[in-house]
């Protein structure tokens, strides 16, 4: 289970998705006053290097973010995507992209005076890393690291006092029982606190597990009562490509104003991310 390293796929086409996704809401979490809390349940390093490491090896970067950068160079983009890559280069010089913020820098330096941020890593290098990162913010103070498995742990932390949250998961479904701990941590969290933002990030495989999930979501939440959204990118369908094609996000109570979002982005990455005739992309939703 400690094999997965999240720099080997820093600033893929799935972080540009996700990121995107998670950027747009906190945002509209926040436009009310009160405190957000918010959850990060496979936290990873926090942030990574685009020029040495892991992130050399895999050179998922070169099709994600590099390439989005090349893009938008000539090309219109729509709101989100354009606020999506001022919070990217923010990590970075004017010139240059040399890092990339994973999930628990961007909710970081999202933080209002009254939110919180909760991170979980097991990965026992990964944990030491994350800790070091993070202890460099100025919002260090307001966020909390766990060395514990958040699958078990979510249950105990919602609802938060405000009874305001945003939980992403994102786990790397390496261990086939990713997929039950999943359904029945969000089962646990929806019955304590039924209207949370949930976040759920899923790589789009043929794998049966992989293939099932969003359509277990979508009984969960009906179960429950709730809204859903779900939203796939795709760059290429390649028989023989090893690397991930395509990932997808399912939001559990999304805010009115994602879809939306997401119909004038989405478009615009399939064109600036797609690497053959397939590239495309998905986007339901249903309104409980």
């Amino acid at each position: 289970m400690f094999s997965y390293r999240h720099a080997f796929h820093a600033g893929s086409h799935a972080d540009i998705l996700k990121h995107l996704i998670l950027i747009h809401l906190v945002e509209y979490l926040q436009e009310k006053p009160g405190a957000l809390t918010m959850v990060d349940t496979h936290a990873g390093a926090g942030i990574y290097s685009l020029i040495d490491g892991f992130a050399t090896v895999s050179k998922e970067a070169d099709e994600g973010i590099f390439r989005l950068q090349k893009f938008a160079e000539s090309h219109p983009l729509s709101p989100g995507i354009a606020n999506y890559l001022e919070y990217i280069q923010a990590e970075n010089g004017e010139d240059q992209t040399t890092v990339y913020p994973g999930s628990p820098f961007i909710l970081a330096r999202l933080l209002r005076p009254q939110d919180r941020l909760k991170l979980f890593e097991l990965h026992p290098k990964e944990i030491d890393i994350l800790r070091h990162n993070i202890s460099e913010l100025k919002q260090a103070k307001q966020i909390d690291i766990y060395a514990e498995d958040s699958f078990a742990r979510l249950k105990g932390l919602v609802p938060p006092p405000s009874r305001r949250g945003l939980v992403l998961i994102d786990p790397s479904y390496e261990d086939k029982q990713d997929y039950r701990y999943l359904e029945t941590a969000m089962e646990e969290a929806l019955h304590r606190f039924a209207t949370g933002c949930y976040a759920i990030w899923y790589p789009v495989l043929s794998r049966r597990e992989a293939a099932a999930l969003p359509d277990r979501m979508k009984k969960i939440a009906a179960t429950h009562k709730r809204s859903w959204l779900q939203a796939e990118l795709r760059i290429e369908n390649a028989p023989k490509e090893r690397r991930l094609q395509a990932s997808g996000i399912f939001i559990i109570n999304p805010p009115w104003t994602l879809e939306k979002q997401l119909a004038e982005s989405l478009p615009i990455l399939v064109k600036a991310l797609g690497q053959d005739s397939n590239a495309g992309f998905v986007l339901k939703s249903f309104e409980a």
